[in-house]
């Protein structure tokens, strides 16, 4: 592994492909040339059309669903690349999957965020670029350098630009696991904080139990890192309206992974709007009311950034 290489080149495997052509273009670079295809087994086949020896290469591939096949295209197109001698490598995944399973919960529980990160590593990759992981300790699963980018002040400039005086609006933490990115994004809109106390009896099922803070009378903006089956968001927008006494409630979360009755529950919810970044790519029924936000540049300057070797804290 060389420290810079020669020049840069982007590929991108099945995932996403619309989001890594934007960055191209922020990039003002021709996409590299591959094939991303399957055997007639399933198995992955990948071929790099052109050389990449000594170069620095980014690999743009969301691990979203089908997250197995999207993540197997991603480790061998790792492979393909080191074995190519690219000077540098880095994983470009604008969604981590796998993130969720962070620690032990109960017995015999897997972890199976860190198996993700082994699998990473032990492909080739010499660097991993990400936004908003869904627990922040994931940085350290890796032996190589995680820049874990946030959606925050995409958001903030989105609403503030949406509403002329957000000092009459909340914030609302869905649950209390989202309470410290939740109030970051609340000092940085200088908005207040409220909190959804929920009860969760198994997995993507919650029930709501007390909304702590003062909402009544006050336009929401619940805000979290992703959205599954939207059953957290649209029972914690439920009691905020039926329970606090908001008058209206908004949403935005990083990632729309939107599965199952995900697409109904949002239709049929008292959520004004929700605000997603493309990291995944948006479903064809989609309603309406989800409004989807442009990251690729942010993942342009980024990768410039690496490139050049410049800083990056400016991004965060």
């Amino acid at each position: 592994m060389i420290s810079h290489g020669k020049n840069v080149k982007v590929f991108c495997a099945n995932a996403n492909r619309p989001f890594a052509e934007g960055v191209c273009r922020k990039l003002w670079l021709p996409m590299g040339d591959c094939a991303v295809n399957k055997f007639a087994d399933g198995e992955v086949s990948v071929s790099i059309n052109e050389s990449v020896r000594g170069s620095d290469v980014f690999i743009v591939q969301s691990t979203c669903k089908p997250v197995n096949d999207n993540l197997m295209e991603l480790l061998v197109m790792i492979d393909a690349c080191r074995r190519a001698s690219a000077g540098r490598i880095t994983a470009v995944m604008p969604y981590f999957g796998y993130a969720r399973q962070d620690r032990k919960a109960k017995g015999r529980d897997p972890i199976s965020a860190k198996l993700v990160a082994n699998m990473i590593e032990a492909a080739g990759a010499d660097r991993v670029l990400t936004m908003d992981l869904h627990a922040a300790q994931i940085q350290g699963f890796f032996d190589i350098p995680v820049d874990n980018l946030h959606a925050t002040s995409v958001f903030v400039k989105y609403f503030l630009d949406k509403f002329e005086n957000p000092e009459d609006m909340v914030v609302v933490s869905p649950d209390v696991g989202s309470v410290a990115r939740s109030r970051s994004f609340a000092n940085k809109m200088g908005m207040g904080l409220a909190i959804v106390d929920k009860r969760r009896e198994r997995a993507n099922q919650c029930e709501v139990m007390n909304v702590i803070g003062d909402v009544k009378g006050k336009r929401c903006l619940l805000y979290d890192d992703m959205v599954d089956t939207a059953g957290s968001l649209c029972n914690a927008a439920k009691a905020i309206v039926e329970i606090g006494g908001a008058t209206e409630v908004y949403a935005c979360a990083t990632h729309g992974v939107l599965s199952g009755p995900a697409l109904e529950r949002l239709e049929n919810s008292c959520i004004k709007e929700l605000a997603l970044l493309n990291t995944i790519p948006a479903p064809e029924n989609a309603p309406k009311k989800i409004r989807y936000i442009d990251v690729a540049p942010v993942f342009a300057d980024a990768i410039q950034r690496i490139y050049e070797e410049t800083s990056m804290s400016v991004l965060f």
